[in-house]
C-alpha cells in the first residue's frame, strides 16, 4: 500500500497529525519534498512537538522514516532537531531514519541570499520564510548544490567547494555587495553538520524499492499544500518545489511506482502564510478572531497567518490538482465559536462570477462571494462518533461534500492525536 498525505490549500492544514495518527498503520512514513521551511505540529500522549524536517512518523518507534531525494535538507537545522527530540526520549537512530545519498544539502549561503533578496524587494517580498529554500533550488537545477553523497569524497568535496565559493560570490559579493564565502566556510559547515549523518545517508531508492517488494506499507508526507506548488500554485508566491501528490514516488526516490491512494488534507477554513493572492481573505477584528481561535501562527516560523473563511474554489481545484481519493477535514472545533459561519461560494472576477480557480494576475483581481451557514456555538472537542455531533455541524460538513465533491473520510475536532471521527 502506497499512500500520500498532502495539502489542499495554501499548507498548514494539519498533515502532520493526520500522518502522526495514519502512520500507525504503515511500516514506513517518507519526506519527499520541501526543507525546513515549514512546520508539522504533532500532539499526542508523549507531548507537543513541531517538525521542520523530520517526517511525522518519527514519534512511533516501529516505523522506519525517510529523507527522500527530492528534499533540500539543512544538516544544522537536522541536528538541532533531532537533539530536541531526543531530550524528550524520541528514539532516532540509522535503523529509524534513513536519508537519501541524492538529497540537497541546503548551505548558509543560501539561507543569506534569500534574505539579502527578500530585503532588495522591500515590499514587492515574496513572503520568503528566508531559510534558504528558493535559493537551494535554483543550485539544484544549475547543477551547483552539494547533495548527502557527497560528504564522504573528502577530495572531491575540497575541489568542488573551492569551484562553488567562486561561482556563488558573483551573486553574493558582486551582486549584493555582502561579504564573500569561502571555501573554508563551506567545508567547516559540511564537516561539522553534515559528518554527524553519515551513518544514516544510503540509496533510499533501493530501500524503498525492496520494500514495496516485500508488501510493506509507505506513507508519503508532503510539506505546505497544491496552492503553493512551484507549477500549480499562484505563481510567483509558491514554493519552490512540488507539493502534488503524484510528485511522492519520484521525490521519494521509486519513480516507477504508482501510488495506491491520496489522502487530502485541508482546514474547516482557511489560513494562510507569506505573500500572495488570498481572495477569501479576513482583515481587522474578523481576522483577529479567528487568529486566535485557532492558534494560527507558522509552526516553522511563528509569523501570525492570514486567514479567513472555508473556499470553496480554491479547495476544489487543490483537490482536483491532488486527485485526492478522500479528504480529511480538520479543525472543525474552531468553528464553534460561531453563530453563523462564512463560507467563500465562488470568486467575482471583473463582474462576473467564477467557479474555477485562476490563474495568479487573476486572482489579484478576484473578489470573495460569501454564503452563510448556521453555527452550532458547542463544544465538539469530546465528540468521537459522527452522531454526536450538533446537527448544524453535519449539515456544514455535508456542505463542504457537495460544494467541493469530494468525500470526507474524517473529521478532527481538536488538536490531540484520538481528537478524530472517523465519517
Amino acid at each position: 500500500m502506497l499512500t500520500a498525505i498532502c495539502g489542499i490549500n495554501w499548507g498548514d492544514e494539519g498533515k502532520g497529525k493526520m500522518v502522526d495518527l495514519f502512520s500507525r498503520d504503515y511500516d514506513i512514513v517518507c519526506r519527499y519534498q520541501g526543507g525546513n521551511n515549514a512546520g508539522h505540529t504533532v500532539i499526542n500522549e508523549r507531548g507537543k512537538f513541531v517538525l521542520n524536517l523530520l517526517p511525522s512518523g518519527i514519534l512511533r518507534r516501529e516505523v522506519v522514516n525517510v529523507l527522500g531525494n527530492g528534499m533540500v535538507i539543512d544538516v544544522k537545522h537536522l541536528t538541532n532537531e533531532a537533539q530536541k527530540l531526543r531530550e524528550k526520549g524520541v528514539e532516532i537512530t540509522p535503523e529509524n531514519l534513513k536519508i537519501s545519498d541524492k538529497a540537497v544539502i541546503t548551505m548558509p549561503y543560501h539561507v543569506l541570499l534569500d534574505c539579502l533578496e527578500e530585503e532588495r524587494l522591500k515590499d514587492k517580498k515574496f513572503g520568503s520564510t528566508r531559510r534558504g529554500i528558493a535559493p537551494v533550488y535554483a543550485d539544484k537545477y544549475m547543477k551547483k548544490a552539494f547533495r548527502m553523497g557527497e560528504l564522504f569524497d573528502e577530495k572531491s568535496l575540497k575541489l568542488r567547494a573551492e569551484e562553488i565559493a567562486e561561482w556563488k560570490n558573483l551573486t553574493v559579493e558582486r551582486g549584493y555587495g555582502h561579504a564573500p564565502v569561502t571555501a573554508e566556510e563551506i567545508l567547516d559547515y559540511l564537516y561539522t553538520f553534515g559528518m554527524i549523518w553519515k551513518d544514516y545517508v544510503t540509496d533510499v531508492g533501493s530501500f524503498l524499492t525492496h520494500a514495496n517488494e516485500e508488501g510493506k506499507k509507505i506513507l508519503f508526507e508532503a510539506q505546505l499544500g497544491a496552492l503553493r506548488d512551484i507549477d500549480f500554485g499562484i505563481y510567483p508566491y509558491t514554493s519552490s518545489s512540488s507539493t502534488i501528490a503524484a510528485y511522492a514516488p519520484i521525490g521519494a526516490g521509486i519513480p516507477g511506482v504508482k501510488l495506491d491512494k491520496c489522502i487530502g488534507i485541508m482546514k474547516a477554513y482557511s489560513s494562510c502564510v507569506g505573500e500572495g493572492p488570498f481572495t477569501a481573505e479576513y482583515f481587522g477584528e474578523k481576522a483577529d478572531f479567528l487568529r486566535e481561535a485557532g492558534g494560527e501562527y507558522g509552526a516553522a516560523t511563528g509569523r501570525p497567518r492570514r486567514v479567513g473563511p472555508f473556499d470553496v474554489v480554491a479547495s476544489s481545484y487543490g483537490i482536483r490538482c491532488q486527485g485526492a481519493d478522500e479528504v480529511v477535514l480538520t479543525k472543525l472545533d474552531i468553528l464553534s465559536a460561531y453563530d453563523e459561519i462564512e463560507v467563500c461560494t465562488a470568486y467575482e472576477l471583473d463582474g462576473k462570477i467564477i467557479h474555477e480557480f485562476p490563474s495568479t494576475n487573476e486572482l489579484l483581481r478576484a473578489k470573495p462571494v460569501f454564503e452563510k451557514r448556521k453555527g452550532w456555538r458547542a463544544d465538539i472537542t469530546k465528540c468521537r462518533k459522527k452522531e454526536e455531533l450538533p446537527p448544524e455541524a453535519i449539515d456544514y460538513i455535508k456542505f463542504i461534500e457537495d460544494s467541493c465533491k469530494c468525500r470526507l473520510s474524517y473529521v478532527a475536532v481538536g488538536a490531540e492525536r484520538d481528537a478524530v471521527i472517523k465519517m
